[in-house]
C-alpha cells in the first residue's frame, strides 16, 4: 500500500458506498431466507461461515486477526503509532432466527469499509483502527445477550458464558470448538484498552423516518429493568363460580398490563412499557385462569425515572392482588442502567454529519447495544441511520444504500478524527 506524507482533512475522504452495499448482500447470502431475511444464529455453522467471510476480507484488507476465548473477533489496521490504544469500531454478525440484513451486519462491514476506504486513499491513522465482531449480541441461541462484550468488559465472567447452554443442551464452549473460534486467550479491557469505540447501527425504531433525518446522534441508551412476575388464584369452573367469589389470575394480570402502558406514558417522553409475554394457566375457554406468568419490561432515559418505575410496578401489582384475591412475586431479571455516550464522542458524529450537510438529529438507542457495555470502559458514541418503517428483528428490515453510505462516511470521519488523522 501506497501512503501519502501529506495530512488530508477528515472531510474530504468518502467511503464506497456501492462496494458496502456488495458487501452487505454478500454476508446475506450465508442463512438467507425465502422471505429476504438472514436466520445465522450465533455459533452455528451458518454463523462460522460468516465469520471466515469477514477474516477473509480483513485480510486481503491488511488487518492482523486476533480471536479470544469468547470467540470476539479483532482485526487491526496498523498506524503510525501502535503503541497507542485502538479506536475501534464493530457489532454483530449474528441474527435473529427471522432476522433481517442490516441488524448488527452493518456496523461490522461499516467498518470494514473505512478500512477499505483509508487504504484506496493510502492513507495511515496516528493511532491503529480496529474492527471487532462481538459474539452472541442477539442471545436467541445462548443468554446472556450482548455476551461478547459483556465478557470483554467484564459484566460477567468468562466462565460464566462459556457454560452457557442452548435448548438441545450444547453450551457455548462446545460452540464455538465447533466452528473453530475458541481463542486462545481472554482478551478484556483490562489486557486490551481501547480508546474510543464508535457502533453504526440503523435505528431499529421509526424516530429518524418520521422526522427525515439521515443520521441519529446518540446521546446515549435507555436503562432497562426486566421482570418475571408470578399471580397465583384459583382454577375454578366458569358457570357456577359467581363473579364476586372469583380469584381469577388473568383478570389481576390484566389490570397489571394496562398499569404497565400508564406508567410508561406517565414518564413520557423517553420511558417504554411492554409486556411481552403472558402465559395463563390452566388455558380453558371454560376454566377461571388459576395462574399466570408474565413479562415486564421497562425503559428509561434516566435511573431515577427508571426507579420511579420500578416502586409503580410493585405498588400496582399488590393492589390488583388484593382486589383479586391472587398471590403475587415480583423478580427482576435485568437491570441495566441508563448509559449515556462520552460528550467529545458525541460531538465526532454530529461534526461529521454537519461537515457533509447531512440531516441529523440527537437520538436516544431503545435498544441495548454492544456499544452499551464498551461505554463502561472507554468513550463510545453510536451512529443510526434509518431503517424503513422503523423495522428490525424482521425478515423484511430494509434500509436505503445512500442512507448506509452516509452512515459510513460519518463513521469514518468521526474515526480518524479520534485517531489523530491520517496522513
Amino acid at each position: 500500500m501506497t501512503t501519502s506524507t501529506t495530512a488530508l482533512p477528515a472531510t474530504a475522504l468518502r467511503i464506497d458506498g456501492a462496494r458496502l452495499w456488495d458487501s452487505l448482500m454478500q454476508l446475506a447470502r450465508i442463512g438467507a431466507t425465502e422471505k429476504g431475511g438472514v436466520c445465522r444464529l450465533a455459533l452455528t455453522e451458518l454463523d462460522g461461515q460468516g465469520r471466515d467471510l469477514f477474516v477473509r476480507w480483513a485480510k486481503e484488507a491488511g488487518c492482523s486477526i486476533r480471536i479470544d476465548a469468547i470467540g470476539n473477533i479483532f482485526a487491526r489496521r496498523a498506524g503510525r503509532d501502535d503503541s497507542l490504544p485502538p479506536i475501534t469500531t464493530g457489532s454483530h454478525i449474528d441474527t435473529q432466527p427471522t432476522g433481517g440484513k442490516f441488524d448488527g451486519n452493518y456496523g461490522v462491514l461499516a467498518g470494514l469499509e473505512v478500512i477499505r476506504s483509508l487504504n484506496d486513499a493510502g492513507l495511515v491513522t496516528q493511532a491503529p483502527l480496529e474492527i471487532a465482531v462481538w459474539t452472541n449480541e442477539e442471545g436467541s441461541r445462548f443468554v446472556p445477550v450482548m455476551m461478547g462484550s459483556g465478557v470483554f468488559t467484564g459484566a460477567f465472567t468468562l466462565e460464566h458464558a462459556l457454560a452457557q447452554r442452548d435448548q438441545s443442551g450444547t453450551s457455548v464452549a462446545e460452540a464455538l470448538q465447533a466452528i473453530g473460534y475458541a481463542g486462545p486467550a481472554l482478551a478484556s479491557a483490562d489486557v486490551s484498552p481501547v480508546g474510543a469505540y464508535f457502533e453504526a447501527h440503523i435505528e431499529q425504531g421509526p424516530v429518524l423516518e418520521a422526522n427525515r433525518q439521515v443520521i441519529g446522534v446518540v446521546e446515549g441508551a435507555l436503562g432497562q429493568r426486566w421482570y418475571d412476575l408470578v399471580l397465583q388464584g384459583m382454577e375454578a369452573h366458569a358457570g357456577p363460580t359467581p363473579m364476586e367469589l372469583r380469584r381469577d389470575a388473568l383478570l389481576a394480570a390484566s389490570e397489571i398490563v394496562l398499569e404497565v402502558n400508564r406508567i410508561a406514558l406517565d414518564h413520557a417522553p423517553h420511558a417504554r412499557g411492554t409486556v411481552g409475554f403472558i402465559d395463563s394457566y390452566p388455558n380453558s375457554r371454560n376454566v377461571i385462569p388459576g395462574r399466570v406468568r408474565m413479562s415486564v419490561d421497562f425503559r428509561a432515559a434516566d435511573d431515577a425515572v427508571l426507579s420511579a418505575m420500578d416502586a409503580e410496578l410493585k405498588a400496582a401489582v399488590q393492589r390488583s392482588a388484593a382486589a383479586r384475591k391472587v398471590e403475587a412475586s415480583v423478580e427482576q431479571v435485568v437491570y441495566f442502567p441508563p448509559q449515556p455516550f462520552a460528550p467529545e464522542l458525541v460531538a465526532a458524529v454530529r461534526d461529521a454529519a454537519q461537515a457533509q450537510g447531512l440531516g441529523w438529529m440527537d437520538i436516544v438507542s431503545g435498544a441495548g447495544h454492544d456499544a452499551v457495555y464498551l461505554a463502561r470502559v472507554c468513550p463510545t458514541a453510536m451512529i443510526f441511520v434509518p431503517c424503513l418503517d422503523g423495522i428490525s428483528h424482521n425478515e423484511i428490515e430494509d434500509a436505503e444504500p445512500a442512507h448506509l453510505e452516509a452512515g459510513c462516511n460519518v463513521l469514518l470521519q468521526a474515526m480518524v478524527a479520534s485517531a489523530g488523522g491520517a496522513r
